[in-house]
């Protein structure tokens, strides 16, 4: 492929990158319109976990089919089941049609957020250059994530939610011409082992029941909770038996004996579990603790984006001076830098301060996820790569649903027990204490005492994402002394 062509399908793929990231922010705005027009108030939660849910049951799916019909193919159906998916969204009727809609649309977001970071490997083959691209990409996503909600606020406003979904149409389907014009896939070598049927059934009821039983967490619904969760636990015990014996398994074994795989995966989970802490919580500590309104408290994602891109930008440059995983520990010290801020503020922290620490975040995520992304293509065999990316993906997903849920039950421990203590405030007040349009109907003199309430639940998710991230530090140092003693070797 020449440089002409090379650069159209880079572009084709950063296109569904960022469909993917205006589809997580834009719909999040238009919620409110949907509710009021399917009256499905009660299957609002529906609307956002069944798509992550379709995304991460299908992610290592959409790789094992690339290999058998090209990972050109595979993202090309990747992107047409999300047009499909979003159009079946914008026509639907009732929420149990947006609902199934939103599942269609999310099995085709797995392959879009994986597939091309597979296809990257293919286009640039030099890690260094493959890094700078991944800056380019990771900056489309954070710029999609910030103008999402005003897009989306735009649209709902002239024409209706309907024309949220269908803004992805054309998209999708411009980026699958692209790649189909433009893209020069090698010959895919025929494979003779039989599909890993019983594999991926299995992987996917395991995984459906694992992240149903977390979404469950901290609910009255127990006895469903626990019976998802022995549900996945079964399928996920059998599906190591049945991989172990599979000729072409869906997660080969092989990965989990790559120490330097492992502790990439390892990395990937701690680090993306605690930043979730920051991303999830910031806007609504600014809006209790300093009675903002829900747009200024969402510009607390803003420096974070301007600086992920930065971060990203930066892998390369740093990567002539530094080996990979130095420039990783640059990246989680960043991190920690962020919730070290958060945990020794106190409740009156002025807000150009809780957006100092987010800048601190965006700059590490996107240093360790640029330099993670390619030392996992460089750690796992070249036969590996596409397997190993799109289980790098799913085992991010996992962490960040756990570790919300996490998140949430602890910040519901500490209502309930402030609420124990105080017996003139109620559960649905502090729920419209972070609210602006309702904190100003509640009473005055419970508001120092509600604010202290809610700042202990606040700290104690921070105190946790900062637990987390000196995990990543340790981590991050044997990963540096086991890739020195590498090089010694060498």
């Amino acid at each position: 492929m020449n440089k002409h062509a090379i650069f159209i399908v880079t572009f084709a793929l950063v296109l569904s990158n960022a469909m993917s990231g205006l589809d997580n922010t834009i719909v999040n705005t238009a919620l409110p319109a949907i509710i009021a027009d399917l009256h499905g108030l009660e299957l609002m939660g529906w609307i956002v976990a069944i798509f992550l849910l379709g995304t991460a049951v299908s992610t290592p799916l959409w790789s094992k089919l690339g290999e058998r019909i090209g990972n050109k193919r595979a993202y090309q159906l990747s992107a047409l089941a999300f047009v499909l998916g979003s159009l079946l969204q914008g026509l639907a009727p009732n929420m149990l049609t947006l609902i199934i809609a939103r599942a269609v649309a999310g099995i085709g977001n797995g392959g879009m957020v994986s597939l091309p970071y597979i296809i990257y490997a293919q286009l640039y083959e030099n890690p260094r250059r493959r890094l700078q691209i991944l800056g380019f990409v990771s900056a489309s996503y954070a710029t999609a994530t910030i103008i999402g909600p005003l897009v989306g606020g735009a649209i709902v406003d002239a024409w209706s939610w309907h024309w949220v979904f269908y803004l992805n149409v054309p998209i999708g389907i411009i980026s699958a011409v692209l790649v189909q014009l433009d893209f020069k896939e090698r010959p895919v070598a025929p494979r003779h082992a039989p599909v890993d049927h019983l594999g991926a059934w299995l992987l996917t009821i395991g995984l459906t029941a694992l992240l149903a039983a977390i979404e469950l967490i901290g609910t009255p619904q127990v006895g469903l909770l626990a019976g998802l969760a022995v549900v996945a636990v079964v399928c996920l015990a059998a599906l190591t038996q049945v991989e172990r014996r599979a000729a072409d398994p869906v997660i080969p074994g092989r990965l989990f004996a790559n120490s330097a795989l492992v502790l990439d995966f390892a990395l990937f989970t701690v680090i993306w579990g605690a930043f979730m802490a920051y991303i999830v919580y910031a806007p609504m500590w600014v809006q209790a603790m300093l009675g903002v309104s829900a747009l200024i408290g969402g510009c607390t994602q803003i420096p974070g984006s301007v600086t992920n891109f930065l971060g990203s930008g930066s892998a390369a440059p740093l990567r002539r001076h530094l080996s990979p995983y130095q420039v990783v520990l640059v990246g989680i010290v960043t991190l920690t830098i962020t919730f070290l801020i958060m945990v020794l503020v106190s409740a009156h922290a002025p807000f150009w301060l809780i957006m100092v620490a987010g800048a601190f975040q965006g700059y590490g995520n996107g240093l360790c996820f640029s330099e993670l992304q390619v030392k996992v293509q460089t750690d796992a065999a070249p036969a590996d790569v596409p397997v190993a990316t799109s289980f790098s993906f799913l085992i991010r997903m996992l962490s960040q649903t756990l570790t919300t849920a996490v998140y949430g039950l602890v910040m519901n421990a500490a209502l309930r027990a402030g609420i124990a203590h105080s017996p003139h405030i109620t559960m649905k007040m502090m729920n419209n204490l972070s609210n602006a349009a309702s904190n100003r109907f509640l009473p005055v003199r419970l508001l120092p005492r509600m604010r202290a309430i809610m700042f202990t639940g606040l700290h104690r998710i921070m105190l946790v994402g900062l637990g987390l991230m000196l995990v990543a530090v340790v981590l991050g140092l044997v990963a540096l002394r086991s890739e020195r003693r590498q090089a010694a070797l060498q």
